[in-house]
């Protein structure tokens, strides 16, 4: 069932106008990396609908409300998922992750299963139906878009929108944090992906060798952007996540990095 996955260029004038390493399916008792998540890491189960969306076109894994790009590129691959209004926080969440499972109707689910998948887009309200009929991602709906693929290992297609239970749990990502530099003159933008922990991030810093430590602001998703002549410096960057956990990568880019390169950086634990 297809709903409507905001593309790049239109969660950027949504944003301006009010200024989905690899996950991996898991069963339930298993993190993406296959190892056992601790309790610590996992939030109370909450009760949700999930429905699905099959990619027609390759350029339909392109893009997204969290600036990832090619979704395959950035290392997300199709554990991935849309998230309604009310889940999204304005972008915030972007690459946060969550395992579901498919509860309630045994006719279509797949019994002992459940997905792990990263936030990477925004579902958006459907005003011309109602939440409790073809308003999925209405609020007050807690509702997740997911792949066919995905959706396919909880619950058979037919289903239809069916309900899930859902819960945060932290992100285990393969090597480090990746920073991809846009930009231009002095205007420097960062693409931040593979974040492990809490995997969304609510602040970042960017420090050159002739610099202090300058704070970046939210440009959308997890884009982030500052105003200052940086290049022929190395790099560094601080980065926040909503668990409050900061992590410094420091030289990340080397002296002579340009624009367009991805460097790699340090891993929360």
């Amino acid at each position: 069932m297809s709903l409507p996955l905001l593309s790049s260029l239109s969660i950027f004038i949504l944003f301006t106008l009010f200024s989905i390493t690899t996950s991996h399916y898991s069963s339930s008792s298993s993190s993406s990396s296959g190892s056992p998540q601790s309790s610590s890491s996992l939030s109370e189960w909450r009760s949700a609908h999930a429905t699905y969306y099959a990619a027609v076109d390759p350029r339909d894994a392109v893009g997204g409300a969290c600036g990832y790009g090619d979704l395959v590129k950035s290392g997300y691959g199709m554990a991935t998922v849309g998230l309604s209004e009310v889940l999204f926080e304005r972008g915030q969440i972007c690459g946060a992750c969550f395992e579901l499972k498919c509860v309630d109707d045994l006719r279509w689910c797949i019994p002992g299963t459940s997905i792990i998948v990263t936030a990477t887009n925004f579902c958006a309200p459907n005003y011309g139906f109602t939440s409790e009929g073809g308003g999925h991602c209405n609020p007050p709906n807690k509702h997740f878009v997911l792949p066919i693929e995905a959706f396919e290992k909880i619950a058979i297609w037919k289903a239809g929108n069916m309900p899930v239970q859902y819960r945060r749990i932290k992100c285990r990502r393969e090597g480090g944090m990746r920073f991809t530099i846009g930009g231009s003159g002095i205007f420097l933008s960062a693409l931040i992906t593979n974040v492990g922990g809490s995997g969304d991030i609510v602040g970042v810093k960017v420090k050159g060798s002739r610099t202090g430590w300058l704070p970046m602001g939210r440009n959308w998703g997890q884009n982030w952007h500052v105003n200052a002549l940086l290049q022929n410096q190395p790099l560094s960057f601080e980065v926040t996540g909503s668990d409050g956990r900061t992590v410094t990568s420091y030289s990340v880019a080397p002296k002579d990095w340009s624009f367009g390169q991805t460097f790699e950086g340090k891993q929360f634990e």
